[in-house]
């Protein structure tokens, strides 16, 4: 019996959707499996008071993520600009002070302990191991050490590795002791380098989506049609060289020449196959956590904190909201103050109750803009450790020693089993823009082999 499609799509977020769109566009047939009742993955959207849309997931796009910005404009979607006028707010060791442009108003001897630290790690341009290139000499040095130790080595102040540590928190939602080297500096140089991934203006915040980003995920699965199958759970892969049977929770199965997995790591690895995958690809899967991460859109009439001459951005290296930014919608009302609760401050937030946390995260708001913060007209909150679905955000990481031993499994294919995701970019790692690339090189694999296929059963019919 012929398989139903072509290709079997796990997962109907960024990279899974996008790998659909171009295997339809070369002439294949494609099943996109998605568990949840909603496309998107890590993007997600709501509704404001009065309407507006607003981002519970991801959400920024900035300069140089040429793969998602062709798509938002394929798409017809368009941009508008991360309020960024006026005062930021920054709190060192219980000190607040505002200050205005790029860098605060603090000691010329952290400014510079910080600045070789950060050129330290962007000089190295580190990638990630690729299939045919298992990693050695100074990546191998690199991988064999946690970024803690690697701060501790390389900054000379202790206020600068307690603001290094923040910046740890505040782009992988973990912590300096979980994560490689490695996996910091290869992240840094795929994204652009530290100052890129983040600064708001010509960084990774510069942008927001009209609309919501969950628009993206939205409009692909709109021209994919039925060819989406939401609510479809996959449990198991049964897969050898003629192709996979997809089963999943409800007893039903999918088949197919081809599958692309298009979801974390640590969620490819709690499916069952038969046969076992290679052992490299297992022992990755087990050693790829998700970052913690809690994101909270807090809702006042207006954007009070702009007639205060602030931008809305605040950052601490102690609280456990340590980032906020203005994320007010493009007409102007009401206002929303966006912030993030990461790593360890996660996972001792979701240990509170709900209103407890809530009050914890409003009194961190106070403290960077006054009793007004205090008193919202809506509180949402979105813990995505807690989502079934996605394990975790922003995206995996790897400890030691993890990329050595079996970093080349992360994208190299096994049979008919093919791997998509953010996480498995070459470019913007963890990113809606690594997750489209994801997608593109995915679909490519996958075309090229159905096209042998074909012409190799042409070949033997004549």
């Amino acid at each position: 019996m012929p398989p139903e499609v072509d290709v079997v799509v796990i997962g109907a977020g960024v990279a899974g959707l996008v790998a659909a769109r171009d295997l339809v566009a070369a002439g294949h047939t494609v099943a996109v499996l998605e568990a949840r009742d909603r496309v998107g993955g890590r993007l997600l959207n709501a509704e404001l008071p009065g309407g507006a849309p607003i981002e519970l997931g991801g959400q920024w796009v900035g300069p140089g993520q040429t793969h998602v910005l062709s798509l938002i404009s394929d798409l017809g979607l368009s941009l508008f600009p991360t309020y960024d006028s006026g005062g930021h707010i920054v709190e060192l060791d219980g000190r607040l002070v505002k200050y205005s442009g790029r860098i605060p108003r603090v000691s010329p001897v952290l400014l510079a302990d910080l600045g070789y630290g950060l050129w330290q790690l962007d000089r190295g341009g580190h990638s990630l191991p690729s299939p045919d290139r298992p990693l050695s000499g100074k990546a191998a040095e690199l991988d064999a050490q946690t970024f803690e130790s690697w701060i501790t080595k390389n900054l000379r102040t202790e206020r600068g590795k307690r603001y290094m540590r923040y910046i740890t928190e505040a782009v992988f939602a973990a912590e300096p002791e979980e994560l490689s080297t490695l996996w910091v500096s290869a992240f840094l140089a795929a994204s652009g380098g530290a100052d890129k991934l983040i600064s708001t203006k010509g960084g990774a915040q510069q942008d927001r989506i009209v609309g919501g980003s969950q628009q993206i995920a939205l409009k692909l699965a709109e021209r994919l049609g039925d060819s989406v199958r939401l609510g479809s759970a996959v449990r198991g892969i049964d897969w050898d060289e003629d192709g996979v049977r997809v089963e999943l929770a409800d007893g039903s199965t999918v088949t197919g020449e081809r599958a692309i997995l298009a979801m974390p790591p640590v969620l490819c690895g709690k499916l069952r196959y038969t046969p076992e995958l290679p052992g490299d690809r297992v022992q990755l899967t087990e050693r790829m956590p998700m970052g913690r991460a809690i994101k909270i859109n807090v809702v006042y009439d207006k954007p009070f904190w702009r007639g205060e001459g602030l931008s809305g951005q605040a950052n601490s290296t102690s609280r456990a909201v340590g980032t906020v930014f203005d994320n007010t919608p493009q007409g102007g009302n009401p206002g929303v103050l966006v912030g993030f609760v990461e790593g360890r401050h996660a996972d001792q937030a979701a240990l509170l109750s709900p209103d407890e946390r809530r009050r914890r995260n409003l009194d961190d708001l106070a403290a960077y803009f006054g009793p007004a913060a205090s008193e919202p007209i809506e509180y949402l909150e979105t813990d995505w450790t807690a989502e079934e679905f996605t394990g975790g955000c922003y995206g995996a990481f790897t400890g030691p020693s993890t990329l050595t031993q079996f970093g080349t499994a992360l994208r190299k294919p096994i049979g008919p089993l093919h791997w998509a995701g953010s996480e498995t970019a070459r470019q913007s790692v963890g990113y809606m823009d690594g997750a489209v690339e994801s997608g593109h090189r995915a679909a490519g694999e996958v075309a090229a082999l159905l096209g042998k296929n074909v012409r190799e059963t042409s070949e033997k019919s004549v």
